[in-house]
C-alpha cells in the first residue's frame, strides 16, 4: 500500500494542470464559428462579401499553379481532373463523367495541342466571370452566380437599372 501512495500522488500532480485549465469559452450568443470560405467566396480576398475581377483573376492564377503539379506551365487532362487520394467510399469517375471531362478539356484546349496553357485556362476563367456577372458591375457573389448558372447561356440577361 505504501508503494502505491507515491504513484497516486505523482499522477495527481501531473494531472493538476488539466484540472486547473479554464473551461473552453462558448462562442458569443448569435455567432457561428468561422469556417474557411468555399466555392466562389474562397476568392474574396478582402472579405467584403463579393468577388471583384482582380480577386477572381488572382484566385484563378493561384488555382492554375496549384493544378500544374509538374510545373511545366500547362495542364494535362490528368492534372486538370486530378483527385485527392482515394478514401473510403471514393469511386473512379463513371464513363459519363469521363466523357464530360474529356469534352471540357477539349473546349479549354483551344489550340488542340493536348494541353491547356495558362492563357487558355484564364480565358475560360474570364468567360466564367462574365457569365456570373449578370448586372455587369465587375463584382459577383454567390447569389448572382447561382442565378446565372440556372439560366441557359443563350438566354438574354435583363438588367434593372
Amino acid at each position: 500500500m505504501l508503494k502505491i501512495m507515491p504513484l497516486a500522488a505523482a499522477i495527481a500532480l501531473l494531472a493538476q494542470p488539466v484540472w486547473a485549465a479554464p473551461d473552453p469559452q462558448p462562442s458569443p450568443a448569435g455567432t457561428k464559428p468561422t469556417r474557411p470560405a468555399r466555392g466562389l467566396m474562397r476568392y474574396d480576398a478582402n472579405g467584403d462579401g463579393v468577388v471583384d475581377r482582380a480577386e477572381w483573376d488572382a484566385g484563378q492564377e493561384a488555382r492554375f499553379k496549384q493544378l500544374d503539379t509538374n510545373r511545366d506551365g500547362k495542364l494535362s487532362q490528368d492534372e486538370l481532373f486530378a483527385r485527392t487520394p482515394a478514401s473510403a467510399g471514393d469511386v473512379l469517375p463513371s464513363d459519363r463523367q469521363f466523357q464530360r471531362q474529356a469534352a471540357y478539356f477539349s473546349r479549354l484546349d483551344a489550340d488542340k495541342d493536348g494541353s491547356v496553357s495558362r492563357t487558355e485556362f484564364m480565358s475560360q476563367a474570364s468567360r466564367n466571370f462574365a457569365r456570373c456577372d449578370l448586372n455587369k458591375d465587375g463584382r459577383i457573389d454567390t447569389a448572382e452566380c447561382r442565378q446565372a448558372l440556372r439560366r441557359k447561356p443563350a438566354q438574354p440577361v435583363s438588367v434593372d437599372r
